[in-house]
């Protein structure tokens, strides 16, 4: 596989979503470290390294060379101050992984928005621009998500995104301490030919 690469989209005006650096390791550890009690309920177990800047650089190293691979494409949100001066924030993260080609040409997705952040339709605005992307950048023809079974927020941002449920996993993933079922969710974005 070749390295694979995709645009920034504006998701708002103060709003960016935008391809993953390894310079974003501080800003991811920040936004982590703010959104940490939030998103224990919907993410595996993290040890207290997973919140620091060392620990965010050791996954974008691996996420990276994933990308290098052509088997993900990661994203981050960043938001500029209101005053329009300082340097912008990371608020959030978005990446498709698991990119199969072939005759498959499917990804997983996967996002999370900064706990200051919820309820501005950044998740949807995310959603909606990685959808289009990997329909006519990456040339994929499904994608698909997991939500844990409660977490209906999650589920509203996929269906509003034209994603259908298609079925429930049992004991899916290992969250929050213990294996969890998930609604599975996926979006055809094209019939084109492989």
């Amino acid at each position: 596989m070749r390295m694979i690469s995709a645009s920034s989209a504006q998701l708002t005006p103060d709003v960016l979503m935008r391809p993953v650096t390894a310079e974003d390791a501080a800003g991811l550890a920040r936004s982590y470290r703010r959104s940490r009690d939030h998103l224990r309920r919907w993410e595996p177990d993290r040890d207290d390294a997973f919140f620091t800047t060392d620990g965010q650089a050791a996954r974008l190293h691996a996420l990276l060379a994933e990308r290098s691979a052509g088997q993900a494409m990661p994203w981050v949100l960043e938001r500029r101050p209101d005053d329009g001066a300082g340097e912008p924030e990371v608020v959030g993260a978005i990446t498709l992984t698991g990119i199969v080609l072939g005759p498959f040409r499917n990804a997983h997705l996967g996002y999370w928005i900064d706990a200051g952040q919820l309820r501005r339709g950044l998740a949807s605005a995310a959603v909606t621009a990685v959808c289009a992307a990997a329909d006519a950048e990456l040339g994929l023809h499904r994608v698909q998500a997991g939500t844990l079974v409660d977490n209906l927020a999650s589920q509203r941002t996929l269906l509003k995104c034209g994603f259908t449920a298609f079925g429930t996993a049992e004991n899916y993933l290992h969250i929050n301490g213990a294996w969890r079922d998930h609604r599975l969710f996926q979006k055809i974005l094209n019939d084109r030919r492989p």
